[in-house]
């Protein structure tokens, strides 16, 4: 049985932080809102909770940006970081994505995202994207939580197991 891994992109960790101007996402009919993300959140108990870096960092953006509640809205936000960064949620921890940053990784981001950008998706989300075949390729099951039907095509399924054959 593979892990699922489940991503939090910025637009569906704002609204789980009620950020002023940013409560829900999603297109009509596929709408998120702070209490179906909670509700998406206990449901999948067992799930490992993925905030990549671009979502931290976009999420601060929006947080100081917003019209109101600002000193509320990254309180709140802190208290999660600092959860996730003493293991009392089961949220990844950041060093999880250490490998997205060497070298080598940034290259390829660098060579991919031109393309990526022609089509419209930010080097947040490309970056998201990399998040996803990270977890991907270790043979878990990636959901990515987004009001973004464009990204969330990124998702990756863990390889089905073929059975094998008795001797």
């Amino acid at each position: 049985m593979s892990r699922k891994i489940l991503i939090l992109d910025t637009s569906v960790l704002c609204c789980l932080l009620d950020v002023a101007g940013k409560a829900t996402c999603g297109p009509v009919g596929d709408r998120w809102d702070k209490g179906r993300i909670e509700k998406l959140l206990e449901s999948e108990k067992g799930a490992t909770i993925v905030l990549p870096l671009a979502s931290i960092i976009e999420t601060g953006n929006h947080i100081a940006q917003a019209g109101a509640r600002r000193f509320e809205s990254a309180t709140s936000f802190c208290t999660k970081l600092k959860a996730v960064a003493d293991a009392e949620i089961p949220w990844a921890a950041f060093s999880e994505q250490a490998d997205l940053w060497t070298p080598e990784s940034l290259r390829r981001i660098a060579d991919e995202w031109p393309a990526l950008a022609a089509t419209g998706l930010s080097m947040g989300d490309a970056t998201i994207k990399q998040v996803a075949e990270y977890y991907g390729k270790s043979g878990m099951t990636v959901e990515i939580i987004t009001g973004d039907a464009g990204l969330k095509a990124y998702e990756t399924q863990a390889p089905i197991m073929t059975p094998r054959r008795r001797r």
